[in-house]
């Protein structure tokens, strides 16, 4: 049976979504910072979303993601929030920049902490690539 990709929905145009999530406890490292492995978990969680919303009823799958660029350690407690930009549409697939500040609630300092692109790839239920639909 052969797949497609159906999209019969009116899209809505949109230019970025804010996320945040607050590092406790279990994201940390031994050294008592920010595991990088979580920043990168909620990078990619993040920029599908925002993909699905500008894309809604399309299968993505993640198919880069640019040179993370982890610049200040996060410590216990601290409010990150995810900047999530449409960067550039391709045929199939979708880049979204992802910026992410810092925010230590004990002083109230915010600070840059990363910052990556996610490309994502739109796809077929068997898992062939597709084209993506025209945004309004």
């Amino acid at each position: 049976m052969a797949s497609y990709c159906d999209f019969d929905i009116c899209l809505e145009r949109r230019h970025g979504m804010q996320f945040k999530t607050l590092v406790r406890q279990e994201h940390l490292n031994q050294h008592g910072n920010l595991f990088g492995g979580y920043m990168l978990l909620w990078v990619d969680e993040f920029a599908y979303l925002a993909a699905i919303e500008d894309y809604p009823c399309v299968r993505f799958v993640t198919r880069a993601m640019e040179a993370a660029s982890f610049t200040q350690s996060v410590k216990l407690g601290a409010v990150l929030t995810f900047n999530v930009t449409r960067k550039k549409i391709g045929n199939t697939s979708v880049t979204y920049d992802v910026d992410v500040t810092a925010r230590d609630v004990s002083s109230c300092e915010s600070y840059p902490a990363f910052r990556t692109s996610v490309t994502l790839c739109s796809i077929t239920t068997d898992g062939q690539k597709c084209p993506l639909p025209k945004l309004e």
